[in-house]
Formats: structure tokens, C-alpha cells, sequence
């Protein structure tokens, strides 16, 4: 984040990229992962429209969760986009219950405690986790927060629905700057691994 901001890219960037991958015909689904705060600057309604209109298929904001939301996911999947909410290994029932109802398109389900970023190791009881969720659900679950490697994917996609990698990402992206055959090749790996 703090990267972007010092090279001036902005949300616009985001809107005009998906825009431009929509129209080389990426049919992929895209989610758009922000927190609230650059969004209400920019405007809420005005940043659901311009996200529908670009191409964007959801929305992740990890720091409005759906009890916070008085009216922001509303407007989301009434534009037509998913509002994806976040379960984590201490999310209460009660709270799992309001998290799946709250949901469209997935479930993001944060596989430790703490930050995000790469790690050695997934949580040795992730599976039962994942059951706990799916028990509220019948929403598709998906494993992110360190999952790193293509050994990790391969464990978490045998638990889950499908697999979120993020920090991984950057990090080959950081380590192979200007060389973008090599991050494809690394992200190449992780699909495999989930196939």
C-alpha cells in the first residue's frame, strides 16, 4: 500500500486496469480488495458504481465487517457485485452465522491469527476450522492469510473450496522486479498445485 500511494496510483488506476483486462477478454472473476477508508474518501456510492462498471465481479473490505455495515454492502450487491466477508479462526458462532448470511460469492476464511504474509506452516487444525465455517454455509470457502507456497495450496485446496495467495505474490513480484515471465511462472506453480 504504502508503495502505491508513493507512486500516485489510485483507485482510478484500479478501475481503468480491470476495464482494459475486460476488453482483452480476461474472463476471470475480479475482486477488488480495499480497505474503507480510501473508499469512503472517495465516495462510497460512486466507488460501487465505478467498480461494477469497470469489470470488478466483488469486494473484499476486511475492516467493515457486515455487523459495522449499515448500508455500504447494500449498495454493493445491488449493483450486482459479491460483498465477500471474512471468517477467521476466533470468529463465534453467532458471528459465523451473520458472516455467511452477509456473504455473496465466497466466504474468505483467514487461516490463522495474527497479520497477513508468508509462513512455513498452515495451521495443523485448518481442517476442522474450514467444517466449523461450512456448517453455517453452503457458500463456497476459501483459505487465504499465509498460504505461500505451492505445498500450501495444495493442502488448503484439499480443505476448501479454493485458495487466496497475496503476500507470496508481492513477494515474487518484489523479488523478480522487471521480470514478469518470472512471477508468471511462480503463479503457474500455485495453480498446478490446486489442479
Amino acid at each position: 500500500s504504502e508503495k502505491v500511494l508513493r507512486k500516485g496510483i489510485s483507485m482510478k488506476d484500479a478501475f481503468r486496469l480491470a476495464a482494459r483486462l475486460r476488453r482483452t477478454g480476461v474472463k476471470v472473476p475480479l475482486v477488488f480488495f480495499s480497505y474503507y477508508n480510501p473508499i469512503f474518501h472517495f465516495g462510497p456510492h460512486r466507488f460501487v458504481s465505478q467498480t461494477a462498471g469497470s469489470g470488478f465481479d466483488g469486494l473484499i473490505c476486511p475492516d467493515l465487517p457486515p455487523d459495522e455495515d449499515s448500508f455500504f454492502s447494500r449498495a454493493v450487491k445491488k449493483s450486482g457485485l459479491s460483498m465477500i466477508f471474512l471468517a477467521t479462526p476466533t470468529t463465534d458462532s453467532k458471528r459465523l452465522e451473520l458472516i455467511a448470511r452477509s456473504s455473496t460469492g465466497f466466504i474468505y476464511y483467514v487461516s490463522l491469527k495474527g497479520v497477513t504474509g508468508i509462513r512455513k506452516t498452515l495451521s495443523p487444525d485448518l481442517g476442522r476450522q474450514v467444517r466449523r465455517v461450512t456448517r453455517f454455509t453452503t457458500k463456497p470457502v476459501l483459505i487465504g492469510f499465509g498460504v505461500s507456497s505451492p505445498a500450501q495450496v495444495r493442502q488448503a485446496s484439499r480443505l476448501s473450496d479454493g485458495v487466496i495467495v497475496g503476500s507470496a505474490v508481492i513477494d515474487s513480484i518484489r523479488r523478480n522486479a522487471g521480470r514478469p515471465k518470472a512471477v508468471a511462472r511462480f503463479v503457474r506453480t500455485l495453480v498446478r498445485a490446486v489442479r
